[in-house]
């Protein structure tokens, strides 16, 4: 049976475990990296599909996610800004078409007003979060005791500001449905994020991205950890006590370490077989956290045909298959490329339909927001996130109603020499992959002084 010892071993290849590993291992600790998968990248994961190179996963990088971008200029990576220029599209309940510039949709005056009130109230109660603790903000037990869907209808008797409105967080951010998950949980999605103004902004949001993509943040810290890291090892068993863990993968691999650090989503870690089990605490959270869901489609055209009517590619309608997409060309391609997202209940109803039922379907949105030409894309593929073994949703964990509140205090609790890091329980950066990167160094610098 091969036998590693290290000082830290750590279970996930993605951009918290690698940024992890990569500082322990600059200030000389010896570390070992075990990922499940035959890749390192997490849920980020650029890939080549017929001919055309997609992200697969995470992708974005906002002006706010500093901890990314200090990481990818330190790795010597470059960046482009996401193509915008021209006017956006909305399809209201109607089915009627608008194009549009600026934040706020081309809704009806009153409507409009409404939505701009309710942006700026909820960025008065986000102001009061602070995105590492939310539990501890005012009302914190009330308000993850009310979804975000019922904590907006109580703000407004206007459904279609409701509906818009709610579409940031349930639809775009938390792929569950607005009813599913608390008025907290939303107002830690805005926090992370520095307010919900920022989450309404796509040009914010959505700003930049990586030459050659995300996942080489990932395969660059990998290429310099060298042989630390081991592909194709899903870790099954953590034997632990207070002097140290014996970590056993499939292929019988085992890692020895004074410390380890599972840097995979919480919804993973019962994956693994604890001995002595996990405490109860930690047993029930997890139990309380679950992955969102979300279809991720790449549309590919021969040209970006959009931009010469004058679109920039960003599109929104809480009432199609498909609630937003976006122009996600690849700098310097010739060819044209859409993102779409489906999510939630609607996902649900792609699912139920066959391939070519579901392609159709999610095809026929994206003609309503750009014409017939969009029936036909050269390249079409779906990133399906809930169907991989070691992710199983998307974008990341969230809370069930009152799980924030009651167990958000925990999530960061080591249990004797076990950690626990990921986007997932990120404050600044919260399911983003900046939010990886805070994390990983936040349990490097947590580590190496137990270390010492």
């Amino acid at each position: 049976m091969p036998s590693i010892q290290s000082d830290v071993v750590i279970v996930g290849a993605g951009v918290t475990g690698l940024t992890a590993a990569s500082r322990l291992t600059a200030a000389g600790y010896s570390v070992t990296v075990l990922e499940a998968r035959d890749r390192v990248g997490g849920r980020t994961w650029t890939d080549e599909i017929d001919g055309v190179t997609l992200e697969i996963g995470g992708q974005w990088i906002s002006p706010d996610q500093t901890a990314l971008l200090e990481t990818v200029d330190e790795l010597g990576l470059t960046i482009y800004y996401r193509y915008r220029e021209g006017k956006s599209v909305y399809v209201d309940a109607d089915g009627l078409r608008t194009e549009y510039t600026g934040d706020i949709f081309p809704v009806g005056a009153a409507t409009a007003a409404e939505i701009e009130r309710l942006i700026a109230h909820i960025d008065t109660v986000v102001a009061t979060v602070d995105a590492d603790k939310p539990w501890e903000a005012p009302n914190a037990k009330a308000l993850d005791e009310i979804s975000f869907r019922a904590w907006l209808e109580s703000l407004s008797d206007d459904p279609v500001a409701v509906a818009n409105v709610a579409l940031f967080i349930a639809g775009a951010m938390l792929t569950k449905p607005a009813h599913a998950f608390s008025a907290l949980q939303a107002l830690l999605m805005a926090a992370s994020a520095g307010s919900f103004e920022h989450l309404v902004d796509a040009d914010f949001i959505l700003d930049k991205r990586v030459v050659g993509g995300m996942q080489k943040v990932s395969l660059t810290l990998a290429e310099q950890l060298g042989d630390r890291v081991h592909l194709n090892a899903p870790v099954r068993t953590l034997r632990w006590d207070e002097d140290g863990v014996v970590v056993t993968a499939d292929g019988g691999l085992e890692a020895s370490a004074r410390i380890a650090l599972l840097a995979v989503p919480p919804t993973l870690v019962s994956r693994i077989s604890f001995a002595p089990p996990l405490p109860r605490r930690q047993q029930q959270l997890h139990q309380h956290l679950s992955m969102g869901l979300v279809i991720k489609v790449h549309a590919v055209y021969e040209t970006p045909f959009w931009r010469e009517a004058g679109l920039s590619g960003t599109a929104f309608s809480p009432y199609l298959v498909a609630h937003e997409a976006y122009d996600n060309t690849i700098e310097g391609d010739s060819r044209g490329t859409l993102v779409a997202f489906v999510s939630d209940e609607r996902a649900d109803e792609m699912f139920r339909l066959t391939a070519t039922e579901r392609r159709q379907r999610i095809l026929e949105s994206l003609v309503q927001y750009y014409g017939p030409a969009a029936a036909n894309p050269v390249v079409y593929y779906e990133s399906d996130w809930a169907s991989e073994e070691w992710t199983r949703g998307a974008y990341a964990t969230s809370f069930d109603l009152g799980g924030l509140a009651r167990f958000g205090d925990d999530l960061r609790s080591p249990v004797g020499p076990v950690h626990f890091a990921s986007s997932d329980l990120a404050g600044l950066g919260y399911q983003h992959v900046d939010g990886a990167v805070r994390m990983g160094r936040r349990a490097a610098e947590i580590i190496g002084g137990l270390l010492g």
